[in-house]
């Protein structure tokens, strides 16, 4: 994925004249957080300060080989993007001091009040992004946490934040494969290691399982094609990473010469869906799956003309992966039981409540989870 910083952050990057609210960090590694440092009771009365002190400091090295030393926990986060903010949602809340991004207007439904209203910081990368380095300042973050794709030139754009505002910003290596490892660094970074396994082991359960219904699956793959936009002209391409579980669980059939890096995907025309014909056709939310089957245009495709076409669930997020983030777990069991429902024996509602509990905090009724999944399922 192309790097792109938002124009009010280059801006700010510029400012050297900049306070921060920290110590700057030197070259090889990153500030001290500002958390204090928690003596217990036992500790207390078998140490000297300094040996507590020495005993509650540690050193994390980030997925860009960046080594941090903290003097205690790092109980205040800052996410750097919406992948970030959903997967610290998920294991440790209460640590948040804001949002990269707005919840979507359907999140009140899964997500409460206390922490919705949580200030904005913005985003770093990414388009129509608005980070905000004194917002981030006025918050107090111990770190900025960034998880997911490594994008070029991080390290360096890291490091220039770093010496402005003196809070360690700390990428994790994230991909739909790698996200128990990434759980277990989180829990190492943020000191809940137990909570972190939880999560590790979830991911690694429902990747597992992935792969031996893809084992028996062979070479049988169902071709498939994941369109979006306003008039459904838009595709996920093939080997995009936005297409990761499509690549891996259906046969994508949109193989284009540069795929795109963007959630939007790649721009195509009717003639070329044509000429793909997939077998079945994922729309997503908000794209023409209740138009589809009365217009003329598309009544020619295969999948519209077997039924075999449906829209990504979505709530508070599409499951599908935008923003391509956790509940792409959702994306890759719903997939299974639409493409290959012979060899997912798992009961889908009660995996997606499952989810729901344990990665919003959400009670899930049976109710909503017909909602969710009413335009979606065979």
């Amino acid at each position: 994925m192309k790097k792109i910083l938002s124009i009010s952050l280059l801006c700010a990057l510029l400012l050297t004249g900049c306070q921060s609210g920290g110590s700057e960090p030197s070259e090889s590694t990153a500030s001290e957080s500002s958390a204090s440092t928690p003596v217990s009771s036992e500790s207390a009365a078998e140490s000297a300060p300094e040996s507590t002190e020495e005993e509650t400091s540690y050193t994390f090295t980030d997925s860009l080989g960046r080594e941090f030393t903290f003097d205690g926990p790092v109980d205040a986060v800052a996410p750097s993007g919406l992948l970030s903010q959903l997967v610290i949602y998920a294991a440790a809340p209460d640590t948040l001091v804001g949002w990269s991004n707005e919840w979507t207007s359907g999140a009140e439904q899964y997500i409460p009040e206390e922490y919705r209203s949580l200030p904005l910081i913005g985003q770093i990368y990414g388009t129509n992004t608005e980070f905000s380095v004194e917002e981030l300042l006025a918050h107090g973050p111990d770190i900025v946490l960034d998880i997911g794709e490594p994008k070029d030139g991080m390290a360096e754009d890291f490091a220039a934040l770093e010496e402005q505002t003196g809070i360690p910003f700390v990428h994790i290596d994230a991909t739909m494969e790698t996200m128990p490892e990434a759980f277990t660094m989180i829990g190492e970074l943020l000191g809940i290691e137990e909570t972190a396994a939880v999560y590790a082991d979830y991911c690694g359960e429902v990747y597992s399982r992935t792969l031996e219904i893809m084992d028996q699956v062979g070479e049988d793959k169902t071709s498939v094609l994941y369109l979006t936009g306003d008039d459904g002209l838009n595709v996920i391409a093939n080997g995009s990473y936005h297409a990761e579980i499509l690549d891996l669980i259906g046969d994508n059939a949109a193989v284009v010469d540069e795929p795109s890096s963007k959630g939007t995907g790649n721009e195509t025309d009717m003639e070329q869906i044509m000429l793909w014909d997939p077998e079945v056709i994922f729309f997503a939310p908000g794209s023409v799956y209740d138009t589809a089957a009365s217009d003329p245009l598309w009544q020619g495709l295969s999948a519209i003309q077997s039924g075999q076409y449906y829209e990504v669930p979505s709530g508070p997020y599409n499951w599908m992966g935008f923003p391509p983030s956790i509940q792409r777990y959702l994306g890759m069991m719903w997939m299974e039981k639409v493409l290959y429902p012979q060899y997912a024996g798992f009961d889908l509602m009660e995996e997606v409540q499952r989810y729901y509990d344990l990665f919003y905090h959400y009670d899930l009724s049976e109710e909503e989870y017909a909602q969710l999944t009413e335009r979606s399922l065979p």
